[in-house]
């Protein structure tokens, strides 16, 4: 799977290096909506062309262009003007080395009066390199005294995000301890990390391989066996050099989306670790690779970690979800069958991939998908049929003697499909954040409701003790109270036992009672704030 990758001359980079710096009149390295359409109609190109091109540009929806981005703009200007049609696929068959910069009329004039660049780029940069963030940003994390942050110094969507959770929503999520119950409080790192896509499935159904296979070549530490071979969480990202860092070293690094995982303990961060290598893949999408899935409640006990926890946790934090199936291994085991059920309320980013599907023929591999899909629809819990892609993922060719032509011309297709699927990752990315932004404050609001409504119910001075028993033994019921009070969805409500196992450590009467303030406030964010940021950062030529 190739993602576009813009080569440019070192006198091109140079030019539009000189072009990015005049451009970016704040000098953040970012040119946002109001500099793109002043910089922009130098072209002379008409507005719905340029929308194109921002929208072309601007891929990931970020609202803004780094100088990648820019570049990438430049060249489409170039070829608009050359009369071609403006499309990604123009691009990637273009000779972009031998194409001249845009015509941008008036240009030299204005750069001859403004010789003072406010920001040096180097010329060798990679053009699709991602811009580093303005230091107030990572200040929003770091100082509690930090000076609230005007939407007018907000130079991304992202950003905007960052803003607004550490102003509006995490004062409401530490007040009523959401990170001890839910999900740890978030950092800098858990908006500016890759997407990330995880792989679950039963051992040896080839989740090792996938990797292998999307990265044309292994990544250090990978075991491929029939046998359990990976023991370990193994999150793939990209790196100067090929080496791996143990899990208690990247839990603790501030630049990694990782720290939540502390909460598992040492015994899991000895079973987690991080490969770091050079890829063209991997500068888009970091892949976790998981240990197989084994059935057998012995199996379940010789675990000394959280296991379906550990797997609700980075589903919260990946893009995507692919379940791996073996045509010979189709039973769901009562350990793949929790770890199924903890990705609850992340269904739209699972996918089922029947892999191996040419080890056996056709008729076989009806009968398969049949099995599949019974034995999915009893564990799902859900009236709608998953998507289930059939093919075989690894660098040999396709069994032809199995399947048939149109066997092999059906894998090649549902192949592709998966493909494409992983490729929109890095342009969904900022989609995803907002809706896990939205899904995490949704669900933060519940549980002050829950626990303020638990601090409500117990009485001031006597009997302290029983009557937190009796509600932690009644939690069903309080949970029905609240949200019959607020109106709230029964299906937005937290797991009840998991809810039960971790009240039984608090004193109820210690928590704080609602406030209706700080409920306003993420109110406030959701209904006007978010709506803002959004219209502030899309293609500025639609406005």
């Amino acid at each position: 799977m190739d993602f576009p990758s813009y080569s440019t001359s070192k006198e091109q980079a140079r030019i539009y290096n000189e072009w990015f710096s005049f451009a970016d009149s704040d000098g953040d390295g970012r040119i946002t909506g109001n500099d793109a359409i002043k910089f922009f109609s130098l072209s002379n190109l008409s507005r719905p062309d340029l929308k194109q091109i921002w929208a072309i540009a601007d891929s990931k929806r970020q609202g803004f262009l780094g100088f990648g981005e820019f570049v990438t703009a430049m060249q489409l200007v170039a070829l608009a003007q050359a009369g071609n049609e403006i499309t990604q696929d123009t691009l990637a068959n273009a000779d972009l080395e031998k194409l001249n910069p845009p015509v941008m009329e008036g240009l030299d004039t204005l750069l001859s009066r403004n010789k003072a660049s406010t920001k040096k780029i180097d010329p060798e940069i990679d053009v699709n390199s991602k811009p580093q963030n303005p230091p107030s940003t990572v200040q929003w994390f770091s100082s509690k005294s930090a000076k609230k942050i005007p939407l007018s110094q907000v130079t991304s969507i992202i950003d905007g995000l960052k803003r607004l959770y550490v102003e509006k929503l995490k004062p409401l999520e530490v007040t009523y301890r959401f990170n001890d119950f839910v999900s740890p409080l978030l950092t800098n790192s858990d908006f500016d990390a890759k997407p990330m896509v995880m792989l679950l499935g039963q051992y040896s159904t080839g989740k090792t391989t996938f990797i292998k296979h999307l990265l044309k070549t292994s990544y250090p530490g990978a075991h491929i066996g029939p046998e359990p071979t990976t023991d370990r969480f193994v999150v793939v990202m990209s790196g100067p050099d090929e080496r791996t860092i143990p899990g208690n070293t990247i839990a603790v690094q501030a630049d990694m989306a990782f720290s939540g995982l502390t909460m598992f303990g040492t015994a899991f961060l000895s079973k987690f670790e991080c490969s770091q290598m050079p890829n063209p893949l991997l500068e888009h999408i970091t892949f976790v690779d998981s240990p197989g899935v084994l059935s057998g409640e012995k199996q379940r006990t010789q675990r000394s970690y959280d296991f379906t926890g550990v797997t609700s946790w980075f589903a919260a934090k990946c893009d995507l979800i692919l379940l791996l199936f073996d045509p010979h291994k189709l039973d769901i085991s009562d350990e793949f069958k929790r770890v199924i059920g903890s990705l609850r309320g992340h269904d739209d980013k699972i996918r089922v991939v029947l892999n191996k599907s040419d080890q056996v023929d056709t008729q076989q591999l009806m009968r398969v998908y049949g099995a599949l899909m019974w034995s999915l629809g009893k564990v799902l819990n859900t009236p709608e049929v998953m998507r289930v892609y059939i093919g075989s993922f690894n660098d040999k060719p396709i069994n032809e003697a199995a399947v048939g032509p149109l066997g092999k011309e059906l894998f090649e297709r549902e192949q592709d499909d998966l493909l494409s699927d992983l490729k929109d990752i890095p342009k969904k990315a900022c989609d995803r954040r907002i809706n896990e932004f939205v899904k995490r404050a949704r669900a933060a609001k519940i549980h002050s409701y829950i626990i303020s409504h638990l601090r409500n119910e117990m009485p001031a001075m006597l009997g302290k003790a029983k009557a937190q028993q009796r509600l932690i033994d009644n939690l069903e019921d309080e949970f029905a109270k609240v949200q019959r009070e607020y109106h709230l969805p029964a299906g937005d409500f937290p797991n009840v036992e998991h809810f039960r196992e971790i009240l039984g450590g608090y004193s109820i009467d210690k928590f704080e009672k609602l406030k209706p303030k700080m409920i306003q406030a993420v109110d406030d964010m959701l209904a006007y704030d978010i709506p803002e940021l959004l219209r502030n950062f899309r293609n500025p030529y639609e406005r």
